[in-house]
């Protein structure tokens, strides 16, 4: 098991109520984090465009986590 802090962002945060979780986890990628939050977030979805980061570097949905991570989610940002 490992310790991982999530970061929620603009909609996200509105979704699960929160800004910031952290979670102990078997997680082994950021796609396994963001399927864990769904489960404990029952509103939370995942637009297309989603970015993420992990430890403040911009990173894929297959990005490895370890223990002590942050990962954060982007919701996709509309503008006119």
């Amino acid at each position: 098991m490992k310790t991982v802090d999530v970061r929620f962002f603009a909609a996200f945060r509105e979704m699960t109520g929160t800004e910031s979780v952290s979670l102990e986890t078997a997680a082994e990628t950021v796609e396994d984090i963001f399927q864990g939050c769904l489960s404990r977030f029952p509103g939370l979805f995942r637009p297309e465009a989603t970015l993420v980061a992990v430890n403040d570097a911009m990173a894929s949905w297959s990005t490895a986590v370890s223990d002590g991570d942050t990962v954060l989610f982007f919701p996709p940002v509309a503008g006119g």
